[in-house]
């Protein structure tokens, strides 16, 4: 197993990651019953993304023998009704200075990496995902 989620009450859960007993809370959005004092269920699969394309472009840049270090990506989910679910996720990368100024065809390997990583490819089609990657765009 990864990973064990328990419901608390109160429209909270605490996951674990079973290998290195890691934990965090969830809580439901103010707008559907919550307090909204934890990520919800919804901001992790938007966060996943953001966080599942960093990784794989610093795998890839390790390979490429530099780092990613610094690389913040700000994460805004869009939620629709009807029936309630993410509609789309918005990515702003922000690349700090010593990396703004690689190589074309780097930037274009890591942009490639990103988009393809396993969330990514995981997400349904009809969640519009837009990237703006900053200085690297």
């Amino acid at each position: 197993m990864t990973s064990e989620v328990i419901y608390n009450g109160d429209l909270r859960t605490t996951c674990t990651h079973l290998k290195s007993g890691s934990n965090f809370e969830t809580d439901a959005p103010v707008d559907n019953n919550g307090k909204g004092e934890r990520f919800s269920p919804t901001d992790l699969m938007a966060t996943s993304l953001a966080t599942c394309m960093v990784t794989v472009m610093g795998i890839k840049a390790r390979t490429m023998n530099f780092d990613l270090n610094e690389v913040k990506v700000e994460v805004l989910k869009k939620m629709a009704a009807e029936p309630r679910r993410v509609s789309g996720i918005d990515l702003k990368f922000h690349i700090p200075a010593n990396l703004a100024s690689i190589d074309e065809k780097t930037i274009t390997i890591l942009k490639n990496t990103g988009n393809s990583c396993p969330v990514a490819k995981s997400l349904h089609p009809d969640i519009e995902v837009t990237v703006d990657w900053g200085a690297w765009s």
